[in-house]
């Protein structure tokens, strides 16, 4: 796949994800897709299968009130993009969570993503005042 092309498709990948159409994105990914979350987080391990991404991302806002998700900028090189990111929470009083996101593709698909977080305790603070109103 072209830069371009790779870009085009995890642009794609998170619109259809934006609007939960988890069938069109399980198609996006490879059958042995895997996503892995550092240790650390309260989501931490590795997920597995065209679902996986489906699986996470139901854990993950479940656990902590995602209000947007803001795309700085996508990055591509030979074989991945890398997604540059920050979540907003519900509760402005919490410091927004700053990531990155590599996405790796196989024969035109994706195949990894690996979340790399600036700083892990906007996450543990985003879950725990959510289970604190729980």
């Amino acid at each position: 796949m072209t830069p371009d092309q790779m870009l085009k498709y995890v642009e794609d990948l998170y619109s259809l994800t934006g609007v939960g159409d988890w069938d069109k994105a399980a198609d996006m990914l490879t059958d042995d897709f895997f996503v892995t979350e550092a240790d650390g987080l309260p989501f931490e391990g590795v997920y597995r299968g065209k679902n996986a991404l489906h699986q996470l991302f139901t854990k993950v806002m479940g656990m902590m009130d995602v209000a947007g998700l803001d795309v700085v900028e996508h990055c591509p090189g030979k074989d991945h993009v890398v997604t540059i990111l920050s979540f907003r929470f519900a509760d402005p009083a919490l410091a927004p969570a700053h990531l990155c996101e590599v996405f790796r593709f196989r024969d035109g698909k994706v195949c990894e993503i690996r979340p790399y977080y600036f700083d892990p305790a906007t996450v543990v603070a985003a879950c725990n005042a959510k289970k604190a109103l729980a």
